[in-house]
């Protein structure tokens, strides 16, 4: 491909994602007067539709306290991984 054609691609790429970030703040502004009616209930049903707003809890592992803490076992189980980053600027 030319120069000329990848720079509409790129164009087309950046107004893409122009409209995603659109869509994604829609989306979440309707989810947010959702939960706002919803308030402490963690289930809504609204005509064929059930929507579920609920709390969970989750344990993760806190690599930076580890780190801190046991430094050789944290090195003992990092793995290093190699990918590439696309960008556009």
């Amino acid at each position: 491909m030319s120069n000329q054609s990848m720079e509409v691609k790129v164009k087309e790429l950046l107004e893409l994602k122009r409209m995603k970030e659109e869509l994604e703040a829609e989306i979440a502004a309707v989810e947010d007067e959702i939960k706002k009616v919803m308030g402490d209930e963690e289930t809504l049903f609204a005509g064929a539709f059930k929507v579920s707003w609920k709390t969970f809890t989750s344990s993760r592992l806190d690599s930076t306290a580890l780190k801190k803490a046991l430094p050789e076992i944290a090195a003992q189980f990092t793995k290093q991984t190699t990918a590439r980053r696309f960008s556009v600027n």
